[in-house]
């Protein structure tokens, strides 16, 4: 019995990463359509109907096109760097607090931060292992953005771990079931999405591929299968991230259709900051990550361990 359920928690995985990589296919398709009509103008609208078959057509040609290796690279690295990283951003999905079958965590945000610092070694490895300045550039760049704005998810995050003193997500949805803590904590939970933008590399915080000064940044040379995959884990990472707002601030996670319209609200929002802002400045990204967003959350931290120490 126990092997059978093994098997069957393996098969729901399986099933859970197809329905996340069709997520991320689509999201693709949904963030050039939005973008289009925010241009004027209508979008991929050829393959299939209004295009829907569009991201699998982009898979296709991406898959057959050659892979280039450049010469001096580091073999391995360069080779394997995309793969990590979509194997990190695709692990992350078993966070989902089902409540039956699959698995249950009860340190859940604690294997989150492992997995997305993890994910910085991916990035860095990716843009040394090619051997050119431009990627060096853009990962250096990358790294130091994500680390910045990790230290401040954390203390935004811990502000709502100790409301309910929990590292389990389903007591996210248990302790919402009155007041959204996105009104609760309305300030920090508006910190949270732009910081979660810049975990991400999205627009306006998108440094690592700054096209006017970075070429393309940490993924110059990629081609082909090692470009699609790191796009691919950019994009189930974003993916999470909407999914874990939903789940800390937007009343937790319930298996019905409110919930994943809240994740479609989301991304169209991603996409329309995307469409609208125009990039940071560097040293204004790392201002507003060190004196902007880390003292507030600090002190957002202290008066909520007042509040809880007060309700007990």
């Amino acid at each position: 019995m126990m092997y059978m359920d093994f098997f069957i928690m393996i098969f729901e995985f399986i099933i859970l990463i197809i329905g996340v990589l069709i997520g991320v296919a689509y999201l693709t398709l949904l963030e050039r359509k939005v973008l289009g009509y925010i241009q004027i103008r209508k979008g991929p609208n050829k393959l299939g109907f209004m295009g829907l078959l569009q991201p699998f057509s982009d898979a296709i040609k991406l898959y057959l096109k050659e892979q280039i290796n450049p010469l001096n690279s580091n073999y391995l690295a360069y080779y394997f760097s995309p793969v990590v990283s979509l194997i990190l951003s695709l692990i992350l999905w078993v966070l989902i607090p089902y409540y039956f079958n699959l698995i249950s965590f009860n340190l859940g945000i604690l294997f989150f931060f492992c997995c997305t610092s993890m994910g910085v070694y991916t990035i860095m490895i990716s843009g040394w292992s090619s051997n050119s300045n431009y990627t060096l550039l853009g990962g250096l760049r990358a790294v130091a953005q994500t680390i910045s704005y990790e230290v401040s998810l954390a203390l935004i995050m811990l502000s709502s771990i100790i409301l309910i003193m929990d590292f389990n997500l389903i007591k996210f949805s248990f302790y919402q079931n009155y007041i959204w803590f996105f009104f609760l904590m309305f300030p920090l939970s508006i910190k949270w999405l732009s910081s979660s933008m810049a975990e991400t590399n999205r627009t306006p915080f998108d440094f690592a591929e700054g096209e006017k000064k970075l070429v393309s940044g940490f993924n110059i040379e990629y081609s082909g299968g090692g470009f699609s995959l790191i796009f691919m884990a950019e994009y189930s990472k974003i993916l999470f991230m909407k999914m874990f707002f939903s789940i800390f601030y937007l009343g937790g996670y319930s298996l019905n259709l409110i919930f994943y319209l809240k994740m479609v609200f989301l991304s169209f929002l991603f996409i329309w900051v995307r469409g609208t802002l125009p990039r940071f400045r560097y040293d204004k990204l790392m201002y507003l990550a060190w004196k902007s967003y880390l003292p507030v959350s600090l002190n957002f931290l202290l008066f909520f361990m007042g509040f809880k120490i007060f309700l007990i």
